[in-house]
C-alpha cells in the first residue's frame, strides 16, 4: 500500500463533500481509530458509504432518520472483510472527530487521520481488519513521518465522554505489536 498525494494508490474512493481545507499551520500527525455500523451492531449493509456522502436514505430504518442530516466522514472504512474505501484525501480535513483533544491541542479534525473500522465497541474486530488496519497504518506514516505510533489513538481518547470507539473489543495491544514487530519495507506492498 502506499499514498499518494493524499490518496491511498488503486483503492477504492467513494468521495465525499464531507470536508474542507486543513489550516495552513496544521500538518499531519494523528491517526484516529474509530468504529461504526448502521444500523448499530449491523455490518455488511453498505450503508456507511452513502452516510459519507450525504445520501443516506432516512425511510430504510428508522436510525437512519435520525442520522440522515449529519455532514460527517472518515478518510477511510475498513470492513469486516478487510475492504478499504476512502473518502476524502489525507491532505483534507475529513469531518470524523468532533469536538476533541489530543495532547492539548484541540480540533482533532484539523491534523488528524480518520480511520473508521466496520464494527462495535463490544464486538470483536476481524484479522483481516487488523491486517489491513497495519498495512494501511505503515502506508500513512511513510507519507506522513509525524504520525509516530505514539500518536495513533481512539475516538474514546479524544472525546472522552462522548464518544467510546473503537471500544473495549478492539485489541490495542495486537495493533501496536503489529506495527512494531511488520518491515516497513513487507507493508508497503
Amino acid at each position: 500500500m502506499r499514498i499518494s498525494e493524499g490518496w491511498l494508490e488503486g483503492g477504492a474512493r467513494c468521495p465525499s463533500s464531507h470536508c474542507n481545507e486543513r489550516p495552513a499551520e496544521c500538518d499531519v500527525s494523528l491517526l484516529v481509530i474509530h468504529n461504526i455500523s448502521l444500523p448499530p451492531g449491523e455490518f455488511g449493509g453498505g450503508y456507511v458509504q452513502p452516510f459519507f456522502t450525504g445520501q443516506l436514505n432516512p425511510s430504510i430504518h428508522p436510525y437512519f432518520a435520525e442520522i440522515a442530516d449529519l455532514r460527517v466522514s472518515a478518510h477511510f472504512l475498513i470492513e469486516r472483510d478487510g475492504t478499504i474505501t476512502q473518502f476524502v484525501s489525507c491532505n483534507q480535513r475529513a469531518w470524523h472527530a468532533g469536538a476533541s483533544c489530543f495532547g492539548g491541542q484541540e480540533n482533532c479534525n484539523d491534523f488528524s487521520v480518520g480511520i473508521e473500522l466496520e464494527g462495535a465497541d463490544e464486538v470483536p474486530y476481524t484479522d483481516a481488519q487488523y491486517r489491513v488496519l497495519v498495512r494501511l497504518t505503515k502506508a500513512l506514516q511513510c507519507a506522513y513521518p509525524a504520525i509516530e505510533n505514539h500518536r495513533i489513538t481512539g475516538h474514546e481518547f479524544i472525546a472522552p465522554g462522548r464518544k467510546t470507539d473503537p471500544g473495549p473489543a478492539f485489541d490495542w495491544r495486537r495493533y501496536l505489536r503489529a506495527l512494531v514487530c511488520s518491515s516497513p519495507a513487507q507493508e508497503l506492498h
